[in-house]
């Protein structure tokens, strides 16, 4: 197989597994995926929520207003810009996110259990750190 052909078997691969394993979240994408940058990265603007989002500052505003009323998230004055506000995690939206991450974490812990032999498992398991260096590198570029 070469680069390109395993790349694309790659690419189709992880994003089918990604969007299966969210089926599993109790809370809406957006909303999940602006936590976990928080938790992440630490405080940041709507503005840097859009970015790391690659969506329009307008949608990351509606998950951000949506955070905020349930007080997943809170907001408070940016200490070198005024117009500014740094969103940070509150502890409801850390148990929150803590939550979700447990029932992806257990769902997809099952699947690999039920359909992987040990073999296999250890395959997989080899696998993951060539995967975490090969998004630094694609973070980097």
């Amino acid at each position: 197989m070469d680069d390109d052909h395993l790349a694309e078997e790659l690419r189709l691969t992880i994003g089918q597994l990604v969007r299966t394993v969210r089926a599993a979240d109790k809370m809406p994408p957006g909303e999940a995926a602006v936590l976990g940058y928080i938790d992440r990265d630490g405080p940041m603007t709507t503005a840097d929520v859009a970015q790391q989002r690659g969506v329009s500052h307008q949608s990351a505003a509606k998950a951000v207003k949506e955070l905020l009323a349930k007080g997943l998230v809170r907001a408070e004055a940016h200490p070198r810009d005024g117009r500014k506000l740094l969103l940070h995690l509150t502890p409801e939206g850390s148990g929150r996110l803590a939550e979700e991450r447990r029932r992806r974490a257990g769902w997809l812990g099952a699947a690999i259990d039920e359909a992987l032999d040990p073999d296999e498992r250890q395959t997989l398991a080899a696998a993951v750190p060539l995967l975490a260096r090969l998004t630094e590198h694609l973070k980097s570029r």
